[in-house]
Order: C-alpha cells, then sequence, then structure tokens
C-alpha cells in the first residue's frame, strides 16, 4: 500500500477540523468567545454535532496559532490578550494613519474615493440595522482601503499585519463597547475629508479615530479581564451554527 496515500476517514476528519477551526477562528476574532473562556469539549461536540477527533484537530491548529491555549490536566481556554503589547502596537498604528492620511491627500483617485464611499454607505446601514459584527469588518476594510490609497505599498503591508494583530483585541472588545455611534460619526468626518480635496486635516482626523479606539478598546478589556463569560461556550458555538 503507498505509505502516501491518505484513508477517506483521515481525510474526512482533516476536512472537518478545518471548518471547525474556521469557525471558532471567527467567534474568537469577533469577540463572540472572550479572552479567558474554558472551552468544554464535550459543549462544543455536541453543539458542532461531531465528534471529539475533528474537534481536537481544530484545537491544535488554534493553539498554534495563538487563539487558544492547552494545559494539562486544566484544558483549553481562549488565550488571553497581552494589553501591554496591544496598547504598544496601538501606538504604531496611530502614526501609520496619520501618515496615510497625509500621503492620501496627494494620491488618492477619484475611483479610490467612490469605492470607499460605497463601502462607507453599506457600513452605515449595518450600523442602523444593528449589525455589529458586519459593521466591524466593513471598518477594518476601509481603513485599510485608505491606507492603500496612500500609493506606499511597505506602509500597507506594515500597516495590514499590526491591524492583524490588534484585530482579536478589537473584536472582544467590539463585542461590548458603548462607542459604536461615535466610532460611526467619526467615520462620516473621514468620509467627508476624503471627498474635500482642499481639507487639510485628515491626517489627525485619523489619528485621533485610531486613538479614540485604543482607549476604549484597551478600558473595555481592562474591565472585562478576569470576568466570567455571560453564556458558555456551547451556547455560543450553538448560535453560530444554527446562524
Amino acid at each position: 500500500m503507498n505509505q502516501t496515500t491518505k484513508s477517506p476517514l483521515l481525510l474526512r476528519t482533516r476536512g472537518m477540523a478545518a471548518e471547525i477551526a474556521a469557525r471558532l477562528r471567527d467567534m474568537i476574532d469577533e469577540g463572540e468567545l472572550p479572552p479567558g473562556a474554558r472551552i468544554d469539549e464535550k459543549e462544543l461536540s455536541t453543539a458542532f454535532d461531531v465528534s471529539k477527533t475533528p474537534l481536537r484537530e481544530a484545537l491544535k491548529v488554534l493553539v498554534s496559532e495563538g487563539r487558544v491555549t492547552h494545559r494539562q490536566y486544566i484544558g483549553y481556554r481562549v488565550a488571553e490578550i497581552d494589553l501591554g503589547d496591544l496598547a504598544a502596537t496601538f501606538e504604531l498604528l496611530h502614526g501609520l494613519e496619520a501618515m496615510a492620511g497625509e500621503l492620501v491627500g496627494e494620491r488618492i483617485t477619484h475611483a479610490q474615493v467612490a469605492a470607499i464611499a460605497a463601502k462607507h454607505r453599506r457600513m452605515v446601514e449595518c450600523h442602523d440595522a444593528g449589525k455589529r459584527v458586519e459593521y466591524f469588518k466593513l471598518n477594518q476594510q476601509i481603513h485599510q482601503m485608505i491606507v492603500d490609497a496612500a500609493g506606499n505599498p511597505v506602509l500597507a503591508n506594515v500597516y495590514s499585519t499590526l491591524m492583524a494583530k490588534v484585530h482579536r483585541g478589537r473584536g472582544a472588545a467590539n463585542a461590548d463597547t458603548l462607542r459604536w455611534a461615535e466610532s460611526a460619526n467619526e467615520h462620516d468626518a473621514i468620509l467627508a475629508a476624503l471627498e474635500d480635496p482642499a481639507h487639510e486635516g485628515l491626517a489627525e482626523i485619523l489619528r485621533e479615530h485610531s486613538r479614540n479606539t485604543a482607549r476604549e478598546v484597551l478600558a473595555v478589556l481592562t474591565r472585562a479581564k478576569g470576568d466570567a463569560p455571560a453564556a458558555s461556550i456551547g451556547d455560543r458555538a450553538r448560535e453560530k451554527a444554527s446562524g
């Protein structure tokens, strides 16, 4: 028998594991599964209607990514967020946002402004409809589009990498933050500045928006640190699977 051939059972298990990992990854990154929450394998197996084999394979993947921790005799937990590292990363992002704002005024095209405006309208619709997760995703896409429009690929790549580092922190805070309406208003000001060629304050608007976001994210995560989740992992997984 060819030793490199994978059995159908193994392939199916790995396929299920990848799907489970993707679902749990989204739930962790968007804040549905909060930092420090205990992961009950039995609850998750029931919620996803799978055996423990593909579930454990999925959890191993998330452990390797740093989203989940595992300790013998204790089990799996959603990884805590290092608030010091998060704060330091935000400090860099403030400067990158401002730099992008300075460059965008000279380099952004009408087509790019129109694309950002269209994405902004979709984001506002999600805000009005109370679709917080969808709003959050569009919000991040808009920020990356603005940085990309600065026309500096090194800046765009560094910004994308750092945003990926703060994504889970922003998602965890986004589940509870009261700054949602304020943030939406700040995005209105950002778009107005982009649409006005004579506007010279975009860099400072972006910097202040980034600072406000960081301040709220860090405050929410600090308050939540050590708090018990309102619902069990299994409850949240079942909601995700049914949705």
